[in-house]
């Protein structure tokens, strides 16, 4: 097969996402008896045939490939030399060798060297079409539980961001951004948006990352002692100073603190603060040598602080230092796309800390949850869930156990859905299966996962609601 041939199959099967059984062969009419046998398969993928082991190295380079059928002996590079080639380039691939010059060390050398199965010429039509059926399903199940797995891991990752909105999509490009820069940023956002998350990551992506990352509520501390928790004090600087005191800002020296709720600092600490800015320095309580630092400084603020300067609450020569740079995170009803991975991921993170097994949540819940408006935001969101698995008694999360205030009628789903405002249960659950099916790539064995439900029943969701050819959105 001519290599511009290829490269236009190639090229087709990409845009189709079928599964495609590679067959080497350079026995012409050997060759068209596989591909005549493969398309008598019950199962969906498509087949390509050349006529030697470099032509099918020169395709599988560029194309993906699920399963392997190869002669052993051909002109140039053998069976087991593509053998060795597929395995190091997706160890997923499963390669089938049929050859005509079978011993037993020969089966044994390729079974030892990763081959799927071995058949011997003549070979019996079922046989063959029965190996590569359960070639091809042992790709698929290896090819599912590896994407799962990592899915898996990158919600589960620490500090990760979950979210795949356009909102989100900003504010990691932010992220990104400030990671690089080694600046002051404010996180601004309602309360439970996700702002310490948001700061974390900037941590982790930066320079500082191998140092601490030292975090601090300036509304959880009572105002007298949390001038003592940041600059420290030594030992006699007050009643009850016994010993000395290191302070938040000399612990995080080289790496980062995040002063959250920075609105609600005093003026006298702000003084303060600003004083560290811009001189690195600062006096520990009781004493009259100053400590020099390197850090970075990420601020959050649940309030305008534009407001706050026009009261008099708040410096303005402040505000321009800790906002070199700004993210705002957006509430979650701005961002009512990412409630189905959050879901999955509150899920999946807390029924292995109640030890309670991995529980499914039914269509209605996910309408009824996509048509609240969260005013707690994200925290809202994981403290609800988890409140739904300690109710739950069978397999999945049912209306059964929602609070009542989220069992509204008229879906008020506003701008943030894209490609419809559903009305009905029918047009939740479709707007549902598409999102899931968008944000997993058109991958139909995570899109089940996240949903709750087996395969075969989203694919006649999928026929149902006429979803097919959205599937690549």
């Amino acid at each position: 097969m001519k290599q511009d041939n290829l490269e236009k199959i190639g090229q087709a099967n990409a845009e189709h996402h079928n599964p495609v059984v590679l067959i080497a062969e350079d026995d012409r009419s050997m060759r068209e008896l596989i591909v005549k046998v493969l398309s008598e398969s019950a199962m969906e993928f498509d087949t390509v045939s050349v006529e030697n082991a470099h032509l099918a190295m020169d395709y599988m380079a560029k194309t993906p490939v699920s399963v392997v059928v190869t002669d052993l002996k051909m002109p140039g590079a053998s069976g087991l030399d593509l053998l060795h080639f597929a395995t190091e380039l997706d160890s997923t691939i499963q390669v089938v060798m049929v050859t005509g010059h079978a011993t037993v060390d020969t089966a044994l050398e390729a079974l030892k060297q990763g081959s799927f199965d071995y058949l011997r010429k003549p070979f019996d039509t079922v046989e063959l079409l029965c190996t590569v059926e359960r070639a091809l399903q042992h790709y698929l199940l290896s090819n599912e539980n590896q994407k799962l797995r990592e899915c898996r891991r990158q919600l589960s990752d620490k500090g990760n961001l979950i979210g795949m909105s356009q909102a989100m999509e900003k504010v990691k490009k932010l992220i990104d951004v400030a990671s690089v820069h080694d600046c002051s940023v404010l996180i601004t956002g309602k309360s439970g948006c996700g702002k310490e998350l948001v700061a974390r990551q900037i941590h982790q992506q930066s320079d500082r990352n191998e140092m601490k990352f030292v975090a601090i509520n300036c509304a959880a501390i009572p105002e007298n002692l949390i001038e003592s928790e940041l600059f420290g004090y030594r030992k006699g600087a007050f009643t009850g100073a016994e010993r000395n005191k290191t302070g938040l800002l000399e612990e995080a020296n080289q790496g980062t603190l995040f002063l959250d709720e920075i609105n609600n600092a005093s003026l006298a600490l702000q003084a303060k603060l600003l004083r560290v800015l811009q001189d690195g320095s600062f006096y520990p309580m009781g004493d009259t040598t100053p400590i020099e630092v390197d850090i970075r400084v990420i601020t959050a603020s649940n309030r305008n602080i534009a407001d706050l300067i026009e009261k008099g609450e708040f410096r303005e020569d402040l505000y321009y230092r800790l906002m070199v740079m700004e993210i705002d995170v957006p509430p979650l009803r701005e961002r009512r796309d990412d409630i189905p991975l959050l879901t999955h991921y509150f899920l999946n993170k807390h029924c292995a800390k109640l030890n309670k097994p991995a529980c499914g949540i039914m269509t209605d819940v996910l309408g009824a949850l996509l048509r609240y408006d969260w005013p707690g935001n994200v925290r809202e969101l994981e403290n609800l869930v988890q409140r739904m698995i300690i109710m739950s008694v069978g397999d999945k999360i049912s209306m059964d156990v929602l609070p009542q205030n989220l069992m509204v009628e008229k879906a008020t789903f506003g701008k943030a859905l894209d490609y419809m405002s559903p009305q009905s249960l029918e047009d939740i659950e479709a707007y549902f299966i598409r999102k899931t099916l968008s944000e997993c790539k058109g991958d139909r064995a995570m899109a089940a996962s996240i949903l709750g439900i087996n395969k075969s029943t989203l694919w006649r969701k999928i026929k149902r609601y006429s979803l097919e050819e959205e599937e690549s959105i």
